[in-house]
């Protein structure tokens, strides 16, 4: 009773607002407000049989299953959650994101078992400047959520390129090559990894991953996403 007081005397002074709309939000609503959640724009890539993530990395790497959660367009609300997330620190959104995507993975009998869970790295740079990879609560919710590891700090970041946010696909692709390395490959060998990120565009970051990923003996790999922008 005193929490819940406390909380509207607090929302009253410093009311919590909508990252979507910017509305203010009533006690039960976290981060965003029921119509934003709404309106999220879901994929459902997971519940189809061929998912054009899949289709991206067709001839290149040998994707066992692909999914992203949300469809990423400029200047709407997933674009918001994500800035966020990434530039100001709020890893509840990494942990809301964690939920929706156990949710979608969870109830989905297409989805295969796997053994862990690794995401793309940031380079020791970009990690100690930023304090956080933004990933983390993510993956770890997930982990919680799947009852499979998470890992860190297998897979490394080994060149510091600039953010690919306003680069060209040219440029995605000559950022992203030869910049990862695996840390222990017997580690995984005969294990299923899904591999996470926030953002796929050209896939560029996630397939030198990949590449460096399925140097190890009999690994199977997997992708999973924050969103796809399908328009680039």
């Amino acid at each position: 009773m005193k929490t819940t007081i406390l909380h509207d005397v607090l929302n009253l002074f410093y009311p919590d607002r909508c990252i979507g709309c910017s509305k203010h939000l009533s006690y039960h609503q976290k981060l965003i407000c029921v119509a934003c959640a709404h309106d999220l724009p879901y994929s459902y890539y997971s519940k189809n049989n061929w998912s054009p993530i899949e289709e991206l990395f067709y001839g290149k790497i040998p994707i066992k299953f692909a999914t992203s959660l949300l469809i990423y367009e400029s200047k709407s609300i997933t674009q918001k959650l994500i800035h966020e997330l990434k530039y100001h620190k709020n890893q509840k959104i990494g942990e809301l994101f964690g939920e929706l995507i156990a949710i979608d993975l969870l109830n989905n009998k297409k989805v295969p078992k796997f053994d862990y869970i690794i995401p793309v790295p940031l380079h020791v740079n970009k990690l100690r400047k930023r304090g956080y990879n933004q990933l983390s609560k993510l993956g770890q919710v997930l982990s919680k959520k799947l009852q499979i590891p998470y890992i860190e700090n297998l897979l490394l970041k080994t060149s510091s390129t600039e953010t690919q946010t306003k680069n060209d696909k040219v440029a995605r692709w000559k950022n992203a090559q030869h910049s990862f390395e695996l840390f222990n490959t017997s580690f995984l060998e005969n294990k299923h990894v899904l591999l996470l990120d926030d953002v796929i565009t050209t896939g560029a970051t996630l397939e030198s991953c990949s590449k460096e990923l399925l140097k190890t003996k009999k690994v199977t790999l997997s992708i999973c996403t924050i969103a796809h922008t399908i328009n680039f």
